[in-house]
Parts: C-alpha cells; sequence; structure tokens
C-alpha cells in the first residue's frame, strides 16, 4: 500500500507576522498531485493540523478544501489532534465523516481502535496532555512518556487480534528527535521526552510535533513539516514522505514540498552586509539579519531594506560584548528557551544571580503544568473530549 505520512500544517500560520495560508493552498495543490500521480491510497496527517485552537473562518476552509480534494483524488486521509489543536473542534463529525473516508483520532475512547485501509492497520494517536488523561488511562505518572504507553499498551492487545502490517501515528518529541525553534514546547521539567521503545510492536511509527524531517530509529520517523515556520529551519529541505508499505516491511522516500521564498540568516558587519556579492541571491528571500558591528549603526533597518526588501527580522549581536546592560530583559532572552528555563533565568535575574535551587524548579514546573492544563481547558483543547468515554 503507498501512503503520504505527513504533519504540522499549522494551518493558520504567519512567518514573521507574513500569513503563510497561500503557501499552504499551493501546499494542498502539490498533495493531492501526488496522490493523483503516485497512485497514494492513504494520507496520514499526524497532528498540528491547524495552529490554534481557535482557526479562522478561512483556515477552516482550506482544511475542509484539502480533505474534499485528497478523497475525490482516491485517498482516504486519517488525521490526529496535535497540541496545537482543539481536539473537540478537529474531532467534530468525526464518525460521519468516516464514512467519506476521512477518520480523525482526536479522543482518548478511540486509541487503540484501528483504522483498517486496506491491508493495513492505522493507529491514530491523538496528541495526550498527561495531567488530563493520565487519570483516565490509570498512570499515576505525569509524563508523555507514561500516557504513550498506556495508549501504546492498548494498541499492542489490539495488534495480537490480526498479523496485519501496522502504523501508529503519534504527537509527541521522542528522545534521539532533533527540535527547531518554532515548535511550541510540550511539556516542562524534561517530562515531555518519550522513548522510542514506546513504539515496539508496529511496523512504522508516523510521528509529529517535530519540524524537521527525520529519523529516530529505522521504524519512527518524523516527517517534518511541510513548510519552515522559522528561520531556524533555513537549512532544512521540506518534504512529505512516501511510504510503500508491505508485508515485510515498509520503504520510504522523501518527496520534497513546494517552498514559498528561500530562507536568508545574514550575520556580520552592516557594510559588509551592504556590498558582499555572494549575497545577492537573498534579495529575492526572507531574511534574518544579525548586525555584529561593536556599535550599533544608525538606520540599519532601512539600509538593509534597500537590498533586502523582504527582510523580516534584525537583531543586533555586537562581537566583543553583550547586549548594553540597560536593554529591556525580555529582549535578551533566547527565543527557543525552555519555558521553566526562561522561568528560573528570571528568578536568578531579579536575586542577582542566585540560581534556582531543585525545591524552586519543581515548583515552578507544577505551577507551568497547571498552567498548561487551565490553558487547555480554556481553549477547550480536548479536555472534555478526552475525558468522555473512558470507563
Amino acid at each position: 500500500m503507498r501512503i503520504v505520512h505527513t504533519s504540522d500544517w499549522h494551518l493558520g500560520r504567519s512567518f514573521h507576522q507574513v500569513g503563510l495560508l497561500g503557501a499552504q493552498v499551493q501546499f494542498v495543490e502539490f498533495l493531492v498531485d501526488l496522490v493523483r500521480t503516485e497512485g497514494v491510497e492513504a494520507v496520514l496527517v499526524s497532528g498540528d493540523v491547524y495552529d490554534r485552537a481557535l482557526p479562522s473562518p478561512d483556515t477552516v476552509s482550506v482544511l475542509a478544501d484539502a480533505l474534499t480534494r485528497l478523497v475525490d483524488a482516491g485517498a482516504q486521509v486519517v488525521l490526529t489532534s496535535g497540541n496545537h489543536d482543539s481536539a473537540i473542534r478537529l474531532g467534530f463529525a468525526s464518525d460521519l465523516l468516516a464514512r467519506a473516508g476521512v477518520h480523525i483520532g482526536a479522543s482518548l475512547s478511540s486509541v487503540g481502535t484501528p483504522v483498517v485501509l486496506g491491508d493495513v492497520a492505522v493507529y491514530p494517536l491523538p496528541y495526550l496532555e498527561p495531567a488530563v488523561v493520565g487519570p483516565a488511562l490509570g498512570v499515576g505518572e505525569r509524563s508523555h512518556a507514561a500516557v504513550l504507553r498506556a495508549a501504546m499498551d492498548r494498541v499492542r492487545v489490539d495488534l495480537t487480534s490480526h498479523d496485519l502490517p501496522s502504523i501508529v501515528m503519534a504527537h509527541a518529541f521522542v528522545a534521539g528527535g532533533t527540535t527547531t525553534e518554532s515548535e511550541r514546547e510540550i511539556a516542562v521539567g524534561g517530562v515531555s521526552v518519550v522513548p522510542a521503545d514506546v513504539f515496539n510492536g508496529v511496523t512504522y511509527a508516523a510521528l509529529g510535533h517535530l519540524h524537521r524531517p527525520q529519523w529516530v530509529r529505522d521504524d519512527v520517523a518524523y516527517s517534518g513539516s511541510p513548510l519552515a515556520m522559522s528561520f531556524g529551519e533555513a537549512d532544512q529541505i521540506k518534504s512529505v514522505s512516501l511510504l510503500d508499505l508491505t508485508a515485510t516491511g515498509v520503504s520510504v522516500e522523501a518527496i520534497p514540498t513546494p517552498v514559498p521564498r528561500r530562507l536568508a540568516v545574514l550575520r556580520g558587519d552592516l557594510a559588509d552586509l551592504l556590498t558582499d556579492p555572494s549575497l545577492e541571491w537573498a534579495r529575492g528571500a526572507w531574511c534574518r539579519a544579525v548586525l555584529t558591528d561593536p556599535v550599533r549603526p544608525l538606520a540599519a533597518y532601512e539600509q538593509l531594506t534597500r537590498r533586502f526588501p523582504d527582510l523580516l527580522h534584525l537583531e543586533f549581536a555586537p562581537r566583543g560584548g553583550e547586549v548594553h546592560a540597560t536593554s529591556r530583559y525580555a529582549a535578551r532572552v533566547p527565543s527557543a528557551r525552555a519555558e521553566l528555563d526562561v522561568c528560573c533565568d528570571f528568578l536568578a535575574h531579579v536575586r542577582a544571580g542566585a540560581a534556582a535551587s531543585d525545591d524552586e524548579r519543581a515548583t515552578l514546573a507544577e505551577a507551568l503544568d497547571a498552567s498548561r492544563a487551565a490553558r487547555a481547558e480554556a481553549d477547550d483543547e480536548g479536555v472534555a473530549d478526552q475525558s468522555r468515554g473512558v470507563a
């Protein structure tokens, strides 16, 4: 069976205030053409279909059009909810949609029940928030590894009832994966990390959450996001994974996806960036510039945009010194810094360097977990749906 594994569409996302919806429509066109030309029988989307729990009407229309066209092209579609999605909203009318060939894994009650596509059993696992689903799964440990192990125990029970090749879809941070600066942190204190052996027993684990396409081991892989979401992904070739699944195993080919703009990360003194002929290619790219001049140049943005009209981000990293101590604290926090580390760093900042103790880190981690669960409930990100139907 020929299957496409993709994830992290993040429909409705912006790239430094530039909307990506047009590029996402172009990706849908590409995917529909791929289904037709390659005889793809199923498309798997492993979470973060939307970029937010409350997607805009235009964004919902893009997904509705994508699903209709993929089914019309001859493929069944399996979607799972990610940590950005509202499981309830994504899962609306899922029983009815399944009759049309669109299968949505967004509730805990469906975990362990396969979507049988031809001769392949697909197990779609929604994003599982430990604080929400742990009690229903009988898990006392508040970690993603614990709830995913419990979910996979249900999968393995069903595996004993047939001898079909099997795929599990999951949205998680699996140990060995490489992050980028564009993923929202999925948990704090290290409890987000899931060992790859959680997925033992299936033919292939189709993962979502990390935006870099990568293999964790020879049967566990991230397809990555089809579009770049940050300048940290400038070196990546974005793709979807084309799987050929047989009774003996799976072969995978990365199919590059269309790129709306090249990304350029420019670093150096202002005068060099303005005159270096090797940077001519970046005129048509979305650009991030890091100026290393020892003294902050005047009108740097205006000068740079004359050569690089699509400069989207400008920062200063003067060589030989740190950012001036009077600059705002928030401006000096690295964008990819974990939430817990940001809190601990700020605590040290206001205490003139005294680092957070282990007890303080644990208290902050607990507070962040509680905040995340409360935010999920307020946003309706699947709390009611995931708590439903699990005796």
